[in-house]
């Protein structure tokens, strides 16, 4: 089968200052450690997918700025072995940051300057062709535009390629885009938002009935629910300490292809995606928290025995 995974999505240079906790509006608070991490939740995930399958088997569509940021992130998912044949250089705008705050519990709260992540068209999308037509698997996330993210779902169908949506940052989505996607994932908030509703599994329900196949809910410390319209699972949250929480969404959602592309069933991908998410809250940054194959097959394992 084919296993190769394209990812459509954004890079952005995370800044990131550690502090006691979050301050109030209108607040000054003197923080303490500050660090640059390459992140964008399009190239974390694309990370989080190289790092656990072959050299090349991962393909990056998006967009930087003509800047030091954006050579530097092109070269931060190149090291890992990230196809970035497809990451176009735009001349008029600046690469995306984040600009993080971590308080002492490993908790965020981020902004995030697109840049030339909103410059990511369908053109450069449907430019890409090629790579879709040996392509298993798609997977994306929401802050590049959403025209973007639709040609690319209707390319993906065109070549029968399985589609992930992690729809993240929440935003409301056409439901002729959500009944294309094979596998959604969202977090609390971002069903919430998509269902209008706080109930976790009266959410589920609403989105099944209006026609997404498979939805997998990651819940943070809770662990997981998956849901399709002939089953519901539990996935039970490893005890881990965490010590910073972002990217952790992104390694379940790059963790979760791989297994999809490799063959695995939906349980089974929804498994390692809770294995690398909590390995990825053990560590701090973004990319550098992402996980390898052998420390989820050893964190599954132990489980197992528990």
């Amino acid at each position: 089968m084919n296993n190769k995974i394209i990812v459509v999505g954004s890079l952005n240079m995370d800044l990131v200052v550690k502090a006691s906790r979050h301050p109030m509006p209108g607040e000054t608070l003197l923080g303490s450690d500050f660090a640059t991490y390459h992140g964008g939740k399009g190239a974390n995930q694309a990370v989080a997918a190289a790092k656990l399958s072959d050299h090349g088997s991962v393909i990056m569509i998006g967009c930087v700025g003509k800047d030091s940021f954006g050579q530097n992130l092109i070269q931060g998912v190149e090291s890992v072995g990230v196809d970035s044949q497809f990451i176009r250089t735009d001349s008029t705008s600046a690469s995306g940051i984040a600009l993080i705050t971590l308080d002492s519990n490993g908790q965020n709260t981020i902004v995030v300057a697109p840049g030339a992540n909103s410059k990511l068209t369908p053109d450069d999308v449907l430019s890409s062709e090629v790579a879709f037509k040996d392509a298993g698997v798609l997977l994306m996330q929401l802050e590049t535009p959403i025209e973007t993210i639709i040609a690319a779902v209707n390319l993906a169908k065109k070549h029968g390629v399985q589609c992930i949506l992690n729809p993240a940052p929440a935003i409301a989505l056409p439901l002729s885009l959500l009944q294309q996607i094979d596998v959604l994932i969202p977090n609390q908030t971002e069903l919430a938002l998509l269902s209008n509703s706080n109930d976790v599994m009266k959410g589920i329900e609403t989105l099944l009935t209006s026609g997404v196949k498979n939805i997998v809910v990651t819940l943070g410390s809770d662990g997981a629910i998956l849901a399709n319209s002939e089953e519901v699972f539990k996935i039970a949250a490893h005890q881990v300490k965490v010590v910073d929480s972002v990217a952790a969404g992104d390694a379940f959602a790059g963790a979760f292809a791989v297994a999809l592309s490799e063959g695995k069933s939906i349980f089974e991908a929804a498994i390692w995606g809770n294995a690398a998410g909590a390995i990825a809250v053990t560590r701090h940054g973004a990319q550098p928290s992402l996980p390898s194959k052998e420390e989820i097959q050893e964190l599954i394992k132990n489980q197992s025995k528990e």
